[in-house]
């Protein structure tokens, strides 16, 4: 979505696209000054056990904006991305980002099973990527 788009976060699904009543009711409960922080909306999902994807399409369908992306890609202030690049990263995380690179980037998902699968926070996996030079695609709320 381009910056002149902004606001108009509906616009990028068909229309009759509606929202679930009940992903509705949580999310009125956690959007603030038409906000919404990454890591509240996958609480949403988890708990209701629905796909991150069916949060994130609600949250636009609202016209609400995530905000404090987990992986520190956007949604902050003022500086907007606050990921940096890791210093002295481990081979091993290295390689399992190269290995999951899908037409030279890797997906928000794999970073996040990645910082599982390393015990690191999810924002470790995305100082790697940007140090390496790897773009995270794929959000699963669909920010990007």
């Amino acid at each position: 979505m381009a910056h002149e788009d902004a606001g108009h976060y509906a616009a990028k699904h068909p229309e009759g696209t509606e929202v679930d009543p009940e992903i509705y009711q949580q999310l009125q409960k956690k959007i603030v000054k038409g906000k919404i922080s990454c890591a509240a909306a996958h609480d949403i999902a988890g708990r209701l056990k629905v796909a991150p994807a069916q949060v994130g399409i609600a949250i636009d369908l609202m016209e609400a904006r995530i905000h404090k992306c987990q992986l520190g890609l956007f949604g902050y202030q003022p500086e907007k991305c606050i990921v940096k690049p890791a210093e002295n990263p481990s081979i091993e995380v290295k390689s399992a980002i190269n290995a999951q690179l899908e037409d030279g980037r890797i997906a928000c998902r794999k970073c996040w099973e990645l910082a599982d699968k390393f015990g690191v926070k999810k924002m470790d996996i995305s100082s790697v990527s940007e140090g390496m030079g790897v773009k995270i695609n794929k959000c699963q709320l669909g920010a990007f």
